[in-house]
Order: C-alpha cells, then structure tokens, then sequence
C-alpha cells in the first residue's frame, strides 16, 4: 500500500508563463428535436444536426472572463463526425497565460451546432471559475452541471490511498450511479480536464499570487473628490489671526496682570497644567493659558504649558512670552528636558532650559546624559560651528567654573574669582609622552577599530567658549542672548566630573561612528557630533592639569578597547570548540606581547563601565566565553583597591537598547528610593562603546529556569543558602522580603516599558533573595511569543512567596500598586526622556518612531486616578498570574533549550 503524500506542493500562478490548456472530452445526454410551431416559424431549423442521420456536428467554443469581459479570444475545437456519441477527447490551447489569470478568472463554454454553410445555432452553454475557493487552480476531469463526488475528485487529484481492487469496485458503480442519473435527466454533461502542472516530475498544484501583491498600495474607499483650486488655502485665516494679535497684543498685557479665573475656568487651567507632554492644546486652550498667564506665572509646572501657546514667528508676541519667563516660578529640571525637544526651536527657550539643568547635581545629570546627547541633534547646527569657529580664531580661553543661576529669575551669576579662569598660554599643553598625545594621533590616523571616527580628541588648537563667563549683565533679559548653548553647557559640566566626562566621551563617541549604510541618517549630525567631540578634547587639553588628566585616561580607554576588540575577533576567527577557544583566550590574555599590550598588567585606568573602580590588569585563568552565538566573553578584572570587578565583553553586538533600558530602570530605582521605597533592584551597568561592542556588568546569579531543575523550587534555593527556623518556609526574613520586593518592582518596570521575550531564562535569582531581568531585545510592548501576559509573572515566581493566598503575596500585590503610583506622579520626566530618544538608533524605538512615547504613556495610564490605577494592576497581576500559553510558551522554550544543548 502506497503511503499518502502529505506534502502540498505548489508554485504561483504569477510564475507560469504557459498558455492555459483545456481538455474537452465527452458531452452525455440528448437533444429533442423542436416543436412544430417552432419550425414552421423558423424553417431552417430543419437543416440543423437534429435531423441528420447518427449525431450531430456539434462543436464547443472556449474562452476566458473576468468582471465579465473576455480575457482572450474565442477558441473553437476541431470538426469531428460523431456516430454514436459525443466524444472530442482533445486539448485546447487558449491564447493566454497562466501568469495573467485574475483571481476571478472564469472559462465559459459554449456549444454550437450548424444550421448551414453560413449559420450556427447556440445548444447551450456554462462557466466554471478556474480558481478554487482558496485560489488554487482547479486540476482533473470536471463534469460540468452535475458536480462529481467530492471523494472521486480527490482520488483522482492524488489525495487518497490507492488500494486497486478496491478502487476497481468502487469506481465501477460510481459510473453506474453517473450514468443512471444523466439518462435520467434532461440535461446534458460536458466533461473537461484542466492541465496538470509538473515540475521535475513531480504534479503541482497552482496557487493563484500576483506579483509585488504583497506591497502595500494606498487606496481610497471613497469616490474621487473634485479638487477645485483655492488660491486662499494655504493662506492664514484673517479672522483668527486678528483676534490672535488682538488677544495677544502689548495692550492686553496690562489688564492681564489682575484677571482672576472663575472656579470653571481655573479647573480647566489644572486639568492643562496636569496633562502629559505628548498632549496638544486647542487653539481655545492656548487662548486661555495666555489669557491668565500671570496667574499661572506662580506654578512652576504651568511654564512648559505657556510655552506652548507662543507664536514664535511674531516678533512682539515672543518678546511678550520672554519677559513672562523672567518672572515666571523656575521649572524643575525634569520639566525642563521637554524644552529640549523638537518641538522647541527657538534659542532662548532651550537656553533657558540649559540653564534650569545647570541647577541639577551631577549625579542627576548622569541620569539624562544619555538623553541630553541626543538633545544636540535638535540644536541649532550653526551655532555649535560658530562657537567652534570663533575658539579656532583664539577669541575665547578655557573656563573651569561654569555661571549660576539664580532660582528669582533665572538670570547669569558668574563666577567673579580670578581662579575660574585661565587665559590660554603654552604652559597649558601637556606633553605628549605624559598624557598621551600620541594615541590620540593614533585615532586620528584612523587607529583603533571599526569605524571610530578619525579626529577624535586630536591636538587641534580648539579654545573652549567661555562668553558666559562674562561679568554680570545690566538688562535683565540679556542672559537670553548669551552663547550658552547645551553643547557649551554638557562640555563644561563633563570637563569637571571626571565620571561624567568618561560617559559623555562615549555616548558621543558612538555618534561619531559610521552608520549603517540601511539606516538613513544626516550627515550634518553626524558632522555636529564631531565637531562637539573636538571642542570636548581640546576643552580638556587646554585646561588645568587635572582636566589633561582626563583627556590622557579617555585616550587610553580608547586604545585599550581597540586592543581588546582585536583580541576578541582572533578568537571569533579561531577554529574548534569553545573549550578551545576558551584556552586561547586565555593564552592571549596571559601573554605580555599580544597586540602590543599586557592585558594581565598595566598601568592604572579608569575602568570605561564604571569610571570609578579603576583596573590593572585582566586575569587569564579566569576569562571564559559563554554558550552563545556570538561567545560574549567574561573576563575578570584587577582593580587597584585589590579587588575583582567582573564584567561581561560582547563583540558584534548592539548594546544601546540594553544601555537604555537599563538607564532608566536605575532612574527609577532612585526615584522609587527617594519616596523611601527600596525595591531591592538589580541595576548592573550596561555600556555599549561602538554600536558592535560594549560592556555588560556581571552579577553573580542563577537563572531561575536553573534553580527549578536543580532545587526542584525557588523555596528550595532559599533554603539551601539562607536557611532559618523562625522564617517563612525555614527562609530567612530578610531573603524572603528581598525576594518579594524584587519581584514587584521588576513586574512594573518591565510592564511600564513594554519589555517582551521574558521566560525563566533571562530571570536571574542572586543567593540573597534578588530577582532581576536581563536581556532587553524586546521592548515597547514587541515580542516574539504568542499571546504574552502584560507582567512575567509565572506559577513557580507565585508559589516561591506562599501561593496566592498567602500573606506574601498579598504584600507582593501591595509593593506593585505603590510602585506603579510612585512612578505614575514622575511621568512627564519618563515621557521627556523617552521622547529625546525618538531619532536615537535604538532597534525598537527606530521601528515605530512616531509612537514610542505614546506607547510608555499608555503603560502610565494617566487617565485614571489613584484608586483606579490600583484596581487596574490588580487585573493586571489576575491576568497574568491565571495566564496559560505563558506556560505553554515556557515548556516550549524549555524543550528547545534541551535539544539545543
């Protein structure tokens, strides 16, 4: 017995360039001849088939439609003698092919018989469409009017078991029953075959596809309008624009200063106030905010708002808005990232805002760094040329202490000591063996590796700009004019942090590089970003000696990252295992010649993923490479505190996405602490030096899908390590609230960002009870499994606190809701700073620029008040926790693991 083909083969209709063929075989049934009225009132009927001897001459007629218009022309099959029966048994070709069929593509075919050497008459005729139901092109013998048995027509179409004596039998009262039933009806039957299409022997199955079908093309459903020209269009609408001015005039000004909103109106201006920064206002909101602008001038949160309501094209009106800032309450630093954005163009604004961030710490601003580099990409590119230009020229000397800002009004107080200054000399170069001038002409000459942009942190007679610097100005308003822009401000406030100049190098760094020839991207940014690392070198080799300092470490970081990359792609080329690999890693760490630097011995550096700890050496015997496409390698490092600080090193990856996450994640973490609520979250450090290489913290942890193979629970983890009589389950106190509190804060935070992709894999459990997520590919709500649940929390993360109805889980449910609140009241600085990320090169963000930010602010929920928001996580933990295919997935996920390995 023949096994059945299961497979389907098949090509597309598109691909076929053959004439279509049909096979008219035989017509069953009989014709009567017509009434006697009929004839006498058309005679010659009498010399048609009916009356001859035998069968008549009959001939069938082929041809193709769509939308009921022919396709091709008619095609007639030959002449044939018929004695007994009807049978043509022959193909016929139709003038068209298989690659123009339409979907709905029908055959009609029509029967004639001849009435006389010029005259035919019509017999019948009928239509079959040529594609299925499902676009696949009909194949076998069809019998036209009366439709053949479903199992007969799959038999012939090759779709059952063949068994013959079987199929004898059957077949054989099959056409018993056929042909009982065409004697007995007064129809007639053309049978016809459709082609068989063969490739390599072997019957295909042709499925309708037309070619680029799958592209997308706008259409319209409505009918076509009628554009009528309007030469007045796109002009303004003089109406509004009257009142607009009137509204808005210097006179209105005055009477201004004393209106008071009704108890109506001044809900509508805290319900404006309280909205989020992706909201636009109405035309009527934004009359109204300047309307009682000096009403709102006392809060703080209002001034972004009003900012929003300028007309910055009118000169009068701007002048207005400015004056209204001066007296306006100073925003906070986190509002003032929005002023940053986009959609702020005008320079006074985002000097303003430069000067509002100027108030923040350095370790806040260590928090938005990454944000405010890709702030410079909405700066004005001229200026920063400018300034670059007017310190070639010499004009300006290097400032060490960057201007005040008082929080009355927002104005310039610099520094007066004569020691903030220093006037450029040649006693402020360094020399080149003492701080590393060579290697950064090494850079220049295109030195290092992939495509680190040449020139940086070169000896160019760079100056830094320091017209901020100047004494106190007399108007006012005058500050608004000052050359303070963010490129001034981020390049000073790094030259004075040595932390803060270690990141800001390679957040720009990595900006400088070449991108992607697929990704599209402004070579005037990247021109900009250049020119802002140049002013960034040569700020740091003009300046005092510890600022030289600075400029030597980030030029010996560079090296030392080119060498490792080197080091990690001879390994990549390396044939053998991963053993083997593995030891000549090793070999290549211990050997004091390789790529001409001792990794094992050097001399003190700041270590690049935390500028803090600083490394000595590399110990080989520890370094291993990890089980991965890629080998991502794990080395341990010597710090001078006589430490190990063990960091992961991956070559030929993307880390910004992981680097974002993770940033924003340790914003939360501290803002979450500064409500006094410590979460006990695990925020390693995430660097990526090159948009292919980068540094990854290493956290001594267990993936909690090897805690269950190995302990057989969670609980039995904590046991082994942390055992205690008087705790929960024999766990002590401590642990188990570690436990707890990680759990809930990493629920929140991965359901905030839309993380995806989560199983027990990438879910680490530290021996002290922390629980915390690595591996961040999949972000904004992406992922690549089936039906997610909003939060990653699985049935052995519930049973490890008691099950669901036990006291932990219920502080469990307690810790997410006053998380969620906590971070709900900090939106708009997660908004901004999502929203300074849209031009970013950050995969997932990249994808649906456009909506990123509406994506977080879904998350946040911001329209709904505190005691909804609570009840809406609770669905959220219910949901997730009964949630199956999560489970299903994790089994799947489980077994590939298994065969993987």
């Amino acid at each position: 017995m023949e096994e059945l083909e299961d497979k389907f083969c098949y090509v597309y209709s598109s691909s076929v360039y053959a004439r279509l063929q049909i096979k008219i075989g035989t017509l069953e049934g009989e014709r009567h001849k017509p009434e006697y009225d009929k004839l006498i009132e058309n005679p010659i009927l009498k010399f048609s088939g009916l009356y001859q001897e035998g069968r008549e001459d009959l001939f069938v007629v082929c041809q193709v439609y769509a939308d009921g218009r022919p396709l091709s022309l008619p095609v007639t099959s030959s002449y044939k003698s018929f004695t007994t029966r009807w049978n043509w048994s022959e193909w016929i070709t139709l003038p068209v092919m298989f690659s123009d069929l339409p979907r709905n593509a029908q055959l009609c075919l029509t029967i004639y018989d001849c009435m006389g050497p010029s005259q035919i008459m019509t017999v019948g005729g009928t239509t079959i469409s040529l594609f299925g139901k499902h676009g696949v092109f009909r194949q076998g013998m069809v019998d036209l009017r009366i439709w053949p048995n479903q199992l007969t027509k799959k038999h012939r179409n090759g779709q059952m078991i063949k068994i013959d004596w079987l199929d004898r039998l059957t077949f054989r009262e099959i056409e018993m029953i056929n042909e009982k039933e065409k004697r007995s009806s007064d129809c007639m039957y053309l049978m016809v075959e459709f082609p068989v299409i063969e490739v390599n022997s072997v019957p295909h199955a042709v499925v309708y596809y037309e070619k680029d079908g799958d592209e997308v093309y706008q259409f319209r459903v409505q009918a076509d309008i009628v554009t009528v020209p309007d030469n007045e269009i796109l002009q303004d609408n003089l109406v509004e624009s009257k009142h607009h001015k009137l509204a808005r005039s210097l006179r209105s000004g005055v009477s201004d200063k004393d209106v008071k909103p009704n108890a109506t109106v001044r809900d509508t201006l805290n319900t404006i106030v309280g909205y989020p920064p992706t909201k636009q206002l109405t035309t009527e909101e934004q009359d109204l905010v300047w309307k009682f602008r000096f009403y709102l001038s006392n809060q703080k949160k209002a001034l972004t708002k009003f900012l929003k309501c300028v007309n910055w094209k009118l000169p009068g009106e701007a002048r207005q808005a400015l004056d209204m800032v001066q007296q306006w309450a100073p925003m906070d630093v986190e509002d003032a990232l929005e002023l940053l954005s986009p959609n702020f163009s005008h320079p006074a604004v985002r000097r303003y805002a430069v000067t509002r961030l100027n108030q923040a710490p350095d370790e806040d601003l260590l928090l938005y760094l990454l944000q405010l580099v890709q702030a410079l990409k909405y700066e004005n590119f001229e200026e920063i040329k400018e300034g670059y230009r007017r310190l070639m020229d010499g004009k300006d000397h290097v400032s060490h202490n960057l201007p005040q800002v008082s929080d009355k009004d927002g104005t310039f107080q610099p520094e007066r000591s004569s020691s903030s200054m220093v006037k450029r000399s040649s006693s402020c170069h360094p020399s080149d063996e003492t701080y590393g001038k060579k290697n950064f002409d090494d850079i220049i000459q295109g030195g290092g590796d992939g495509n680190i942009i040449p020139s940086i942190l070169d000896g160019m007679q760079d100056k830094c700009d320091s017209n901020f610097g100047r004494a106190e100005t007399e108007n006012k308003m005058e500050w608004l004019d000052q050359p303070y822009d963010l490129a001034t401000f981020l390049i000073h406030r790094a030259c004075q942090n040595s932390t803060l100049a270690n990141y800001f190098y390679w957040y720009l760094l990595i900006e400088c590089e070449d991108q992607d020839p697929a990704v599209k991207q402004d070579s005037r940014v990247k021109d900009m970003y250049i020119t802002v690392m140049k002013r960034f070198s040569q700020t740091l080799s003009k300046g005092s000696l510890e600022w030289q300092k600075r400029r030597a470490f980030l030029s010996r970081q560079q090296t030392f990252i080119d060498k490792l990359v080197k080091l990690m792609k001879n390994i990549a080329r390396e044939s053998g295992n991963r053993k083997k690999k593995t030891e000549r890693l090793q070999a290549l760490l211990a050997d004091p010649d390789s790529f001409k630097i001792n990794f094992a011995n050097f001399d003190p550096l700041p270590f690049p993923l935390d500028p803090d700890v600083k490394i000595k050496g590399i110990q080989p015997e520890k370094a291993t490479l990890f089980k991965s496409a890629l080998m991502p390698s794990r080395l341990t490092f010597c710090t001078t505190e006589g430490t190990e600080y063990v960091a992961i090193f991956k070559n030929g990856d993307d880390l910004r996405q992981d680097q974002l996450i993770l940033q924003i994640i340790t914003l939360m973490d501290k803002l979450l602490r500064r409500e006094n609520l410590d979460l006990k979250l695990t925020p390693y450090r995430v660097l990526a030096t090159s948009s292919k290489h980068g540094f990854l913290q290493f956290i001594e942890s267990t993936p909690v899908a090897e805690v269950l193979a190995t302990e057989g629970s969670i609980q039995n983890f904590f046991r082994k390590h942390h055992p205690s009589e008087n705790g929960p389950y024999g766990i002590a106190n401590d642990v188990m609230d570690t436990y707890i509190k990680s759990c809930a804060g990493y629920c929140i935070i991965t359901y905030l960002l839309g993380v995806g992709d989560r199983h027990l894999d990438n879910l680490l459990l530290t021996t002290s009870g922390k629980l915390f997520h690595i591996d961040f590919g999949y972000i904004l709500g992406r992922d690549p499994k089936p039906l997610p649940p909003p939060m990653k929390l699985s049935k052995e993360m519930v049973e490890a606190m008691g099950g669901v109805n036990s006291e932990n889980y219920q502080e469990f449910r307690k810790q997410c809701y006053t998380a969620f609140l906590h971070l709900r009241r900090h939106a708009n600085l997660i908004l901004n700073l999502f929203s300074l990320m849209v031009d970013a090169s950050v995969p997932d963000i990249a994808l649906e620029p456009d909506k990123a930010v509406k994506k977080v602010q879904d998350k946040l929920r911001l329209d709904l008040g505190d005691e909804e928001a609570v009840h809406f996580v609770q669905n959220l933990l219910d949901i997730s926790v009964t949630a199956v295919m999560p489970a299903l997935v994790e089994q799947f996920h489980k077994f590939a693991q298994y065969w993987r390995k």
